[in-house]
């Protein structure tokens, strides 16, 4: 019997590069059990809640929302979204201040959603930074427009903020990178404990096949990634999915989990996470 699983993740193109190969049917899923995926698209704060009400199978997340949701799901060893030296970037109208920290705390910031992790990266950055929630792909729209002075900018609008005359105030994967030593993991693919090891298996070795044959595949995984690269030529979209799609989505390795625990240690000692979380691996379990 098939089992039909609920895969969900990001209208963006670096994962819809990353699941590609396993959404055009370009890999097999006819193993024991056969495996039917349902691709579901929403922006990451969507998912988030999604995951916390235990709703999907197997769904993207930020590491910051997985602080609230890692009884019921783990991690999948392969997946991730993680800036090496790069990351959600603070952007404004206003010049870029000498003191980013400082100025941050005297403005109101537009951030994607509450559990993102770049609204962490930003409270561990400026704990007193105040915020408001405005959609991920609305945020350049409310800073170019006067609506709010500084916006917190995630998936593409990282490379196209410029073309609106806006000016960088801080990366926060620089940040981060400089305080640390470590990348900045942004987000990961989480699979609900519930399915049972013998089909978690199946489902981490269809995600890593589906990653790998997009990245030894890249004209034709682009071409399907530039349908959702908003605003961004070609070139720009190829930058973007190397951002996001490489040796630290094919497998983590020590680095990658290294730099996931250093967040969620990070996360509470500031009290920003309201207990200590170990991130937990399927091949951990």
């Amino acid at each position: 019997m098939t089992v039909r699983l609920r895969v969900a993740h990001s209208p963006d193109s670096d994962d819809a590069f990353m699941f590609y190969a396993l959404a055009a049917g370009k890999i097999a899923t006819t193993g024991h059990p056969p495996r039917e995926y349902v691709h579901e698209l929403a922006d990451i704060e969507t998912l988030n809640r999604r995951a916390l009400a235990g709703e999907l199978e197997i769904t993207a997340v930020s590491f910051h929302a997985y602080a609230y949701l890692h009884e019921r799901y783990a991690l999948l060893p392969h997946g991730a979204s993680i800036g090496d030296g790069y990351g959600p970037r603070l952007v404004s109208r206003l010049p870029a201040p000498t003191d980013p920290r400082a100025a941050i705390a005297r403005h109101t910031v537009a951030i994607p959603g509450e559990r993102t992790t770049a609204a962490l990266a930003l409270r561990l950055f400026q704990p007193a930074a105040r915020t408001t929630i405005v959609p991920f792909d609305l945020i350049e729209d409310a800073v170019a427009s006067g609506k709010a002075d500084v916006g917190l900018l995630i998936h593409e609008g990282q490379l196209t903020y410029a073309d609106r005359g806006l000016t960088l105030w801080q990366d926060l994967g620089a940040w981060w990178k400089h305080e640390t030593g470590l990348p900045l993991p942004l987000g990961g693919n989480v699979v609900r404990k519930d399915l049972g090891a013998a089909l978690i298996r199946e489902v981490s070795r269809d995600l890593r096949a589906s990653i790998v044959y997009g990245l030894r595949h890249r004209a034709e995984a682009l071409a399907h990634a530039g349908q959702y690269a908003r605003g961004m030529d070609a070139g720009r979209t190829d930058t973007f999915v190397g951002m996001y799609v490489n040796d630290f989505t094919v497998d983590y390795g020590p680095t990658g989990r290294a730099a996931v625990q250093r967040l969620l240690d990070a996360a509470f000692a500031a009290r920003i996470i309201p207990a200590p979380v170990t991130a937990t691996f399927v091949d951990d379990a």
